[in-house]
């Protein structure tokens, strides 16, 4: 082999190997740069939106996320759950949402407030003082009241919402519990702060 048949192959290893290892490190510095692009902390506190994994949850469970730095509450209604809405209807106070505390795509949905009947999405925070209310999915509950059929109660006053997050009549929280805006992304992950696709 000559000594320029040599030089040829060393230089073709060398440039093979220069650029390997240069794509590598271009691989590495581009990690930090992307990470960048997603939304910071502060970023998310001042509302960008939230994924919740529901794919675990189970029926009767409700878990928290934190929306805007505020409580999200999402509970998986069983039907014993879906069915009490409509026997509560006639001791609240705002039964069909009529103060505008939900997108319109939500009021639609009537008596369960949700995209999806079986989820509830609320915003955790009593409309009276801001206090946040204990989720009391047990029925009944003499100590809340003689007819209760599960909800959430406010031990601070004493407001007490149904599974849908309504409020009772003769309560100190004058209105239902706010519906933030959120859409599913598949059958497992809620997304809180965007709305669906073409709502109005």
């Amino acid at each position: 082999m000559s000594k320029e048949g040599v030089d040829v192959g060393r230089r073709r290893f060398l440039t093979l190997t220069t650029t390997a290892v240069g794509a590598i490190g271009a691989g590495f510095a581009a990690v930090p740069f992307l990470a960048s692009l997603a939304p910071s902390e502060r970023a998310k506190a001042l509302g960008a939106p939230v994924s919740i994994d529901i794919s675990k949850l189970e029926p009767g469970q409700m878990v928290i996320a934190v929306w805007r730095r505020q409580p999200i509450w999402v509970v998986r209604r069983t039907p014993e759950m879906l069915a009490s809405l409509k026997e509560v209807s006639g001791a609240l106070s705002d039964p069909d949402s009529e103060v505008n505390h939900q997108p319109d795509y939500i009021k639609k949905t009537g008596e369960a407030r949700a995209l999806k009947p079986e989820y509830m999405v609320l915003r955790g925070i009593c409309t009276h003082l801001g206090c946040s209310p204990k989720f009391r999915p047990d029925a009944p509950a003499p100590e809340i009241a003689a007819d209760w059929q599960g909800g959430f109660f406010c031990p601070c006053h004493g407001s007490k919402f149904d599974l849908s997050g309504r409020v009772y009549a003769g309560v100190p929280a004058p209105t239902n519990l706010p519906v933030p805006p959120h859409r599913y992304a598949n059958d497992t992950t809620l997304v809180i702060g965007e709305d669906p696709t073409g709502a109005a």
